[in-house]
């Protein structure tokens, strides 16, 4: 082993973890395509918004890159993070189209947001949020999650669309179209090379439909290699730093800033739980390793990201791809976020990798996640059906907060009935009745 790589080895923890560096760069790049779709869909939001495309376009790259590698290089997870996609369209079309709030006060909720957040994060009170999420309730949110993924791949391909009639909300799509027969064929092969245990699996899948796409698909065209990114507006004027605080302080924004933060910390809090338990990466206690500071990196990234003219940060499902290709340190994040710092100069690249050439990892993912069912205990059947409440209601709301928020309210109330009330801590009751006047109050994202 060379010493470059020793090196690699001992900081990352790489082979203490079971892994390698080939592999953990493999993990970072399958990470990478799996949600490389964000720099295409964050500027596209805030652009109907009102933001400079362009600009935002550098933002959402630089806030991955930070984040990533602030998560790589200081927690050692692999966990990748990036401009979270459902707080993009509360930004874009609730606060600023919707209350008709301006950008640069838009910009200051969200750094106001990723301040308040990392203060909950430093003080405990996330760590303490994490200690208190019951047994049952913890897996269904991973279970509920992979059932989320699976939606989000399948409907992002047209496997599965939205029923246009009566009936059921979902329906069968094209399945004879060019995206569905390449999503069910990669997820197909990515099985058979997961049975095999054939190392990069998931990214040659990845990079083979691409490659099909770019022949087949009229939509998949090379549009170059390079471009030069833009900090500014067609006025000349920057994003980064525009922030306006004291606007975002006003009584009409205040309410929008809180419901960021308590949707943060719930949606993102149950998404690192549930792909950190996913990849074994949780100490003896079953606690996450290095938890509290990959708390206080998800919730920085969102301070930056108000900073540099971008949407609410967090960790992206999608990292569920990277553990999935064996991912286990903070190696594989730091790949991402390099590569994200690359992309802000080869942006044409990025319409090279269609949605159906990820769609079968995430679904593969997705379908993993759902192994936490067997992980539930029904000798204790309250909180059993409680994490299922949780699970199910992810994917019908398709809202993780009101799946987390249901099964707490199912849990304490079940507990109360089955006379287990000595099963009931106060740090359950506390979140429970936080959340449901969280959802009473009408500030539910």
């Amino acid at each position: 082993m060379s010493s470059r790589k020793m090196n690699l080895d001992s900081f990352f923890k790489i082979s203490e973890r079971g892994s390698s560096v080939r592999q953990e760069v493999i993990a970072g790049l399958t990470t990478f395509l799996a949600m490389v779709y964000s720099v295409i869909v964050v500027p596209n939001m805030l652009g109907a918004a009102g933001f400079d495309a362009g600009a935002t376009f550098v933002a959402t790259c630089l806030v991955a890159a930070f984040g990533s590698l602030l998560m790589g290089l200081w927690v050692n997870l692999p966990l990748a993070i990036g401009c979270a996609i459902s707080l993009t369209a509360f930004t874009a079309f609730s606060l600023v189209l919707g209350q008709g709030v301006p950008v640069p006060v838009a910009l200051g909720a969200v750094f106001l947001m990723g301040v308040i957040f990392t203060l909950i994060s430093v003080t405990g009170v996330r760590t303490w949020i994490l200690n208190n999420l019951p047994f049952g309730i913890a897996h269904g949110t991973g279970i509920g999650i992979g059932l989320f993924l699976l939606l989000i791949a399948a409907n992002g391909t047209g496997l599965i669309v939205k029923n246009p009639g009566a009936g059921l909300p979902v329906a069968l799509g094209d399945i004879s179209s060019f995206p569905v027969l390449m999503s069910v064929l990669g997820l197909a092969a990515i099985l058979g090379l997961e049975k095999r245990r054939v190392p990069g699996g998931i990214l040659m899948v990845i990079v083979v439909l691409s490659v099909l796409g770019l022949i087949f698909d009229e939509k998949v065209t090379f549009q170059g290699l390079f471009a030069l990114p833009s900090l500014t507006n067609a006025d000349g004027e920057s994003l980064i730093f525009s922030m306006d605080i004291k606007g975002a302080l006003s009584a009409a924004v205040l309410p929008s800033v809180l419901a960021l933060v308590m949707t943060a910390i719930f949606d993102a809090t149950g998404t690192i739980r549930a792909i950190t338990g996913q990849a074994n990466l949780l100490d003896k206690n079953g606690n996450i390793i290095n938890g509290g500071k990959a708390l206080t990196a998800d919730s920085m990234s969102s301070a930056f990201s108000g900073l540099v003219g971008g949407a609410p940060a967090a960790v992206y499902i999608e990292s569920a791809a990277g553990t999935a290709a064996g991912g286990k340190t903070g190696l594989t994040a730091s790949v991402v976020g390099v590569l994200f710092l690359l992309m802000i100069f080869l942006s044409p690249l990025s319409y090279l990798v269609p949605v159906y050439a990820t769609a079968p990892a995430l679904m593969y993912v997705g379908l993993l996640m759902l192994s936490n069912v067997s992980k539930l205990d029904f000798d204790d059947f309250v909180d059993a059906m409680s994490g299922l409440i949780c699970a199910v209601f992810i994917i019908l709301s398709g809202n993780i907060v009101t799946g987390i928020m249901l099964g707490f309210v199912s849990l304490v109330i079940g507990r109360l009935f089955s006379g287990d009330i000595k099963k009931l801590n106060i740090g359950t009751v506390i979140i429970t009745l936080v959340l449901v006047v969280f959802y009473l109050g009408g500030w539910a994202i």
